[in-house]
């Protein structure tokens, strides 16, 4: 029932932390990779949404503020 919930999860945490380190090394790519961090978050807060657990109503919220400030970034450095 939740496969697809933690496998989002799992996804979202890697981008999120491939996404940071790319900037952190000011990398020419990193706009891009935050592109693609911003899509998955929703992705997996729309998942998490679907489940009534504090765990997932959490992780929800924190994926839509990653991908808020994700196209933030996106639009800061066009």
């Amino acid at each position: 029932m939740m496969a697809l919930c933690i496998q989002l999860d799992m996804e979202c945490s890697a981008i999120c932390y491939a996404a940071a380190q790319l900037m952190s090394l000011g990398s020419d790519k990193a706009q891009q990779l935050c592109k693609i961090c911003a899509d998955l978050c929703d992705e997996c807060a729309n998942e998490c949404s679907k489940h009534q657990t504090e765990h997932c109503k959490k992780c929800a919220e924190a994926c839509r503020e990653c991908a808020k400030q994700c196209r933030q970034m996106v639009t800061a450095t066009v």
